[in-house]
């Protein structure tokens, strides 16, 4: 029995993984995919499930900031196979480094932020007037929520 693979156009797959055409092109030029993509008859790229699957590791890779660099390295490592798992895990435990030094210095700046909004909203509640009862309150406006 032959197994049938669905395959993709370039653009359902831009879909799938929110990049756009040019960066799944720019990809497959700087070698980014662990399988060549593939051609249709009509010289169409063609792309199966496999690929959306392996994009989606790189789009994630690249959201916590893995250089290409690194990334070309990783795919050449993937696409070499079992035997280099060492490097692989070096690889990796250097960008999880990065990514928690990069963690650090963004609660850093999110302790900051907050620390900021809770100083601006304490101003701004001091500069409110007190409401007497029994009348509007003049920040309300008409009265309209």
């Amino acid at each position: 029995m032959v197994e049938v693979t669905e395959t993709l156009s370039i653009g359902q797959v831009a879909e799938r993984t929110g990049l756009s055409v040019h960066t799944l092109r720019f990809y497959e030029q700087e070698g980014i995919f662990v399988s060549p993509v593939r051609r249709g008859s009509t010289g169409r790229r063609l792309y199966s499930q496999d690929d959306v699957d392996w994009l989606t590791v790189c789009v994630i890779l690249r959201a916590s900031g893995m250089p290409l660099p690194a990334l070309r390295r990783y795919t050449e490592l993937v696409r070499e196979g079992a035997g280099n798992e060492e490097e692989r895990l070096a690889l990796m435990r250097e960008h999880h480094g990065r990514v928690t030094e990069q963690i650090g210095r963004l609660t850093q700046s999110l302790d900051l932020i907050t620390f900021k909004v809770g100083v601006y909203e304490d101003l701004l509640d001091e500069a409110r007037p007190a409401v007497a009862p029994g009348r509007q309150d003049q920040w309300a406006g008409d009265g309209a929520a």
